[in-house]
């Protein structure tokens, strides 16, 4: 068909204003206009460095295949170490994260001098901004602490839990259960009898404990603790998938949008372990989340996805294996976790600004900026 040159000029300017659309059959997501951003959804893998990415690629879909947040347009490399170690752990990386600030190992949210530091999921919340945490481990473990709570040790649940039901964060999904029950009720892990459920519900939050009950929500404020330790990540529990799935949807209800962060905590366990199939299924399914997140994404043209790590776990080689994706051949350096530098994902508008290498604090710094959030990092009492 011949197109004449004034309409192939209106037909290009036209598809300028088309918000990307993926298809299955794109090897990637497409660059997206600098739309406004809306919501942030960060996507931790804990312990997944770029080999246990690759590794898990390559068995489950080949050398050529992608995973589905390899297919994301923009990659940059952060920095890991903690202020006090090279090699650091989840809590001062997540600190580093979600706060902006660098910390020593197992604190939670503070500054090395013990002050307490804004996480960036705390100044989306006060701005009206609706927020969640969705992870596989307890939701008071490291990570999801880190954005929510301020302790001197990440030792301290007890006082976590605690924070947790006061945060007025809007969704709280993942394991834990024994740390929000009193001294006296079995498998607590508490040494004081404060109910901690029975606050949440005081202070507005619907408790629920299987993914039956999350259509009965009708509350701004949902906690929902799915095992009394970290979750089985099996069925009949519901995946962290459909919980991403589901705290997207109700976060999307916010007049002033949401930050949403979720993590496949159990990555770095099994890396621990040096459990390589275990490893792979771990990755698998948080790259499910990582789908359910990107297809919102491209649907709303306002959702900046951004997935990571807090630090690689293992010093994971692959030392061999078949071109199928078969008998893949894995060297682990130790059990414990590496200073290797973590690649840093990005889709939609603003992501361009999360290329190039830079420390982990960057990231919360560079998320502020593009929602525009002033005075951050910010040191509060």
């Amino acid at each position: 068909m011949h197109l004449n040159k004034r309409t192939l000029i209106y037909l290009i300017i036209l598809l300028c204003f088309v918000p990307a659309v993926y298809s299955e059959n794109q090897s990637q997501y497409p660059l997206v206009n600098n739309n406004k951003i809306r919501n942030i959804i960060l996507l931790i893998g804990d312990g997944m460095g770029a080999i246990q990415s690759s590794a898990t690629r390559i068995r489950y879909f080949g050398p050529d295949g992608r995973l589905e947040f390899e297919k994301m347009p923009v990659i940059g490399l952060m920095n890991t170490h903690a202020a006090d170690k090279l090699v650091t752990d989840s809590a001062a990386s997540g600190t580093a994260m979600a706060c902006g600030i660098k910390t020593n190992c197992k604190e939670i949210g503070m500054t090395p001098d013990n002050h307490s530091a804004l996480s960036i999921l705390e100044a989306c919340r006060d701005i009206g901004m609706f927020t969640g945490i969705v992870v596989t481990s307890r939701i008071t473990h490291a990570t999801p602490a880190a954005f929510s709570t301020h302790v001197v040790s990440r030792k301290e649940e007890e006082e976590i839990a605690k924070q947790l039901v006061e945060s007025g964060i809007n969704v709280l999904f993942g394991g834990g259960k024994d740390y929000f029950l009193p001294s006296d009720t079995s498998g607590s892990k508490r040494d004081d009898n404060l109910d901690l459920i029975k606050t949440a519900e005081e202070n507005g939050y619907q408790f629920i404990e299987d993914d039956t009950s999350l259509d009965t929500v009708d509350s701004k404020y949902i906690l929902g603790l799915f095992q009394m330790k970290e979750l089985t990540t099996f069925a009949p529990e519901p995946s962290l998938e459909t919980l991403t799935r589901y705290a997207i949807n109700f976060l999307n209800k916010g007049e002033k949008g949401f930050f949403l962060m979720v993590e496949g905590s159990q990555i770095d366990w099994e890396c621990h372990d040096n459990k390589k199939e275990a490893m792979f299924r771990q990755v698998l399914l948080f790259n499910d989340a990582v789908k359910a997140a990107l297809e919102f994404a491209v649907q709303d043209g306002n959702t900046l996805v951004i997935v990571t790590a807090d630090h690689e776990t293992g010093g994971m080689i692959i030392k061999d294996g078949e071109l199928d994706g078969s008998k893949i051949n894995i060297s682990w350096a130790s059990g414990d976790h590496s200073n290797a530098p973590i690649p840093v994902y990005s889709f939609g508008p603003g992501a361009i600004k999360f290329t190039g290498m830079y420390d982990n604090t960057e990231l919360a710094k560079k998320m502020a900026e593009s929602l525009g959030i002033q005075d951050f990092p910010k040191i509060i009492q």
